[in-house]
């Protein structure tokens, strides 16, 4: 724990250091495809001096001066599978941005959407030592939070406060400065495999590139694809990604409740080329030319040549009928959607007030989603794409890159987070280790 802590605050100083000298990478690595953008910031503003606990990423001045994709390899799932593979594509991705943007990056904060995220609601309480709430006693009220036995082999991702009681007043945003006997904090906290996080890792040492931040891309993806009235009064943000499908809830600005689905748009191409016989390369390609879920009396008629170069004459020039892919198609998207169902169902979604859902990532772009998903959620549904970030490239405007935009939302303005705070030295010697329960059915 304590490592991990000091590992975390030297991320943040890091983050902090190479904003300051203008220039940072930010780095999506997932499974079909991997993403970087160089931002710099202007010299004038850096970061702001005071940030209020959980303040939501605000427009700070930077710009997007370098973009670049490349085709994911080594990548599984949203976790790495062969490093070398994994190294080479990032390597490409880092280089055609530095090369966009003419200047050489050594920071990067990087998001990833394995490693089987967990998220545990957690409370802790004390009085406040003075009169006035100040710095310490906030330390000493996220230290008091009782932390459940995650297991030995993961990692803390994300530790937030996202919600402040001071005697009788909730839903205080930052109670330093204010008056009152007794501090209580609710923090979130989001845990991921070990393993998963130490190849990421690895693998950008091996490209010569310093870690200033690591992040969940399902809440990247929130942060970039949903409005701020949106995450104010409780949505949830689907990232349908390649290999997973990221899920995060929103209520009060802040994220509540992370969680993965490991099905995602790849899946769906894997059915497509064992259903047709056809290599994945022309299932991808049917897929994203031809594909839908919902089929009408047209698609029966509308004859799709399937090509292929396998040396078969017969077998490439055959023909499909779209509403025969959409029959192979739709299937794994409604497996995809009522696992999502479930998810929310489980983390007690049907409690807040507003209940908007927003499907972004790649997979969102499927014709006819937006008409299936409400039957199978059951909510009201639309299609995001990243917002509230000036000045992108058109390349990376589409749904498919929520994931990366939001991090230069994180990168600019991060909430704050535990290890912002100076810990009390003792902080274990109040914590039972105890599970977790899904606080905010009761607390919203």
């Amino acid at each position: 724990m304590t490592d991990l802590y000091e590992s975390q605050r030297a991320m943040r100083a890091m983050r902090r250091a190479a904003i300051h000298r203008g220039v940072i990478a930010l780095l999506d690595v997932g499974t079909s495809k991997i993403a970087c953008l160089i931002l710099r910031f202007d010299s004038d503003t850096g970061l702001p001096e005071a940030e209020g606990i959980g303040a939501m990423a605000g427009q700070s001045r930077f710009r997007v001066i370098g973009a670049a994709t490349t085709r994911s390899r080594g990548v599984e799932l949203g976790e790495s599978c062969a490093i070398q593979e994994t190294e080479r594509a990032i390597r490409t991705a880092v280089q055609a941005a530095q090369k966009m943007a003419n200047v050489r990056v050594d920071h990067v904060i990087a998001c990833l959407s394995g490693g089987q995220p967990r998220s545990y609601g957690l409370a802790g309480t004390v009085l406040v030592q003075g009169d006035v709430v100040n710095e310490q006693d906030v330390a000493r009220a996220l230290a008091s939070c009782d932390v459940p036995d995650y297991g030995g082999d993961r990692d803390i991702l994300h530790a937030q406060p996202v919600n402040f009681a001071l005697d009788h007043r909730s839903g205080l945003l930052d109670p330093r400065g204010q008056i009152g006997q007794r501090l209580a904090c609710d923090m979130h906290m989001l845990t991921v495999d070990t393993s998963v996080l130490q190849n990421l890792i690895y693998c950008l040492k091996r490209c010569d590139l310093e870690l200033a931040g690591l992040a969940s891309s399902a809440y990247m993806s929130g942060m970039s694809a949903l409005v701020e009235d949106e995450q104010e009064l409780g949505s949830a943000c689907i990232d349908l990604g390649g290999g997973t499908t990221g899920l995060s809830i929103f209520i009060k600005k802040h994220m509540i409740y992370a969680d993965s689905i490991r099905l995602g748009g790849e899946h769906i191409t894997q059915d497509i080329s064992k259903g047709l016989q056809v290599s994945a390369s022309v299932a991808e390609r049917m897929k994203t030319l031809h594909g839908g879920v919902v089929a009408t009396g047209m698609d029966d008629r509308e004859l799709i040549e399937i090509g292929g170069e396998t040396g078969d004459w017969e077998h490439d020039r055959r023909t499909v009928s779209r509403a025969e892919l959409i029959g192979i198609m739709r299937p794994r998207v409604e497996e995809i959607l009522e696992e999502v169902r479930e998810r929310l169902d489980a983390a007690g979604f049907e409690h807040l007030p507003s209940q908007q859902i927003v499907l972004t990532g790649g997979g969102s772009q499927i014709p006819g989603l937006d008409r299936l998903a409400p039957k199978i959620l059951g909510q009201s549904i639309r299609i995001g794409r990243p917002l509230r970030v000036q000045g992108l490239p058109q390349a990376v405007t589409g749904s498919a890159f929520a994931s990366a935009v939001g991090l230069s939302l994180f990168a600019s303005h991060p909430q704050d987070e535990w290890w912002d705070f100076e810990m009390p030295t003792d902080r274990n010697a109040h914590r039972s280790f105890k599970k977790a329960v899904r606080w905010f059915r009761d607390n919203w």
